[in-house]
């Protein structure tokens, strides 16, 4: 049993995670929930025993020095809550953390225990693959989930995707099985340039979460990183004319198949969240939409919940050292 003391209780709660590793290309995903948690400044309330989740020889514990006397920070899952006001006041729950080494079902039983007691309406996965798309456009981020009601209603793709997954697709499927809506959000890195950080990437998701759950982030100077990363690839790819060709060609293959979306929706997308920006992070025009509430208590067994299927509908486009997506 899980209790939360300390915890008040919160407004349509909804749980943003996100894990470094497989599923994190240039650190975009960890570094969104990152900045959600600084702008917001969120409070640790929870963390997860190491011990049980981690393999050391892995995931390295660090040893750093406060005040004059060493200590260790050992790597972990750790749950923060920001409470947003405003006409429309929603709570966040963030999830950062290491994908773990071990015990996965058990792993996303124990965060779906916290979803549960905290009363979670739906649970925002972020990940991050390597793709074939060019620096110079905007970031792809495709919304899916393996839940049909769900892609209607909120305007998703419903994942067909089947191979080997991660700790994103496995606690989608978990979060499925007992009965808590869940939606992942992939964003494409470009594979030529997949080291971190990612600004641009990191921005797209947050942009993408800002949609889907009608909610105003603070970017701070995420905007601005995001211009100078592409600059600098910009530089970067003027010096090697091979690059130079091979991002013209993407840039090429990119607009061909993109071209009949740019009107319509994808335009008024970005109006609506002009607007939204503008008028100080109002609602935009019509009512939120809402999940269906969760119908099922998440188990407590290691092999209850169902996170233990790992093979079709994951919840990825494809995985992250994969070059296109599915």
């Amino acid at each position: 049993m899980i209790e939360l003391e300390g915890v008040p209780e919160l407004v349509d709660p909804v749980m943003v995670a996100a894990f470094e590793g497989w599923n994190d290309a240039g650190d975009a995903a960890s570094t969104a929930v990152a900045h959600l948690d600084k702008e917001w400044k969120g409070e640790v309330f929870a963390a997860l025993d190491a011990e049980d989740y981690y393999d050391f020889q892995v995931n390295r514990p660090t040893v750093f020095l406060e005040g004059g006397v060493r200590k260790i920070t050992w790597p972990t899952t750790r749950l923060s809550v920001i409470r947003v006001g405003g006409d429309k006041p929603r709570d966040l729950v963030l999830v950062r953390g290491i994908e773990p080494s071990m015990r996965w079902r058990s792993f996303c039983n124990e965060i779906l225990g916290f979803a549960h007691e905290l009363g979670v309406e739906l649970v925002v996965i972020m990940g991050a693959l390597l793709g074939d798309t060019p620096h110079t456009r905007p970031v792809p981020v495709s919304g899916v989930t393996s839940d049909p009601d769900l892609a209607r209603t909120m305007d998703l793709e419903e994942t067909k995707y089947e191979g080997p997954t991660g700790i994103v697709g496995i606690l989608q499927e978990a979060c499925t099985h007992a009965g808590v809506p869940a939606v992942s959000l992939w964003a494409a890195v470009p594979h030529y340039v997949s080291q971190p950080p990612n600004p641009k990437a990191t921005l797209a998701l947050l942009n993408r979460l800002e949609d889907l759950i009608d909610l105003r982030i603070p970017l701070g100077d995420l905007a601005e990183d995001a211009r100078a990363w592409q600059v600098g690839v910009d530089q970067l790819a003027a010096e090697d004319s091979e690059v130079a060709e091979y991002v013209q060609s993407l840039e090429e293959a990119r607009d061909t198949a993109e071209l009949p979306e740019a009107s319509g929706e994808a335009i008024a997308r970005e109006f609506e969240r002009y607007l939204r920006r503008r008028d100080g992070g109002g609602p935009t025009p019509g009512e939120r939409t809402r999940p269906p509430k969760p119908q099922q208590r998440p188990g407590t067994d290691e092999d209850s919940g169902g996170a233990g299927s790992s093979g079709s509908g994951t919840g990825e486009e494809s995985g992250p050292s994969d070059s296109s997506e599915d």
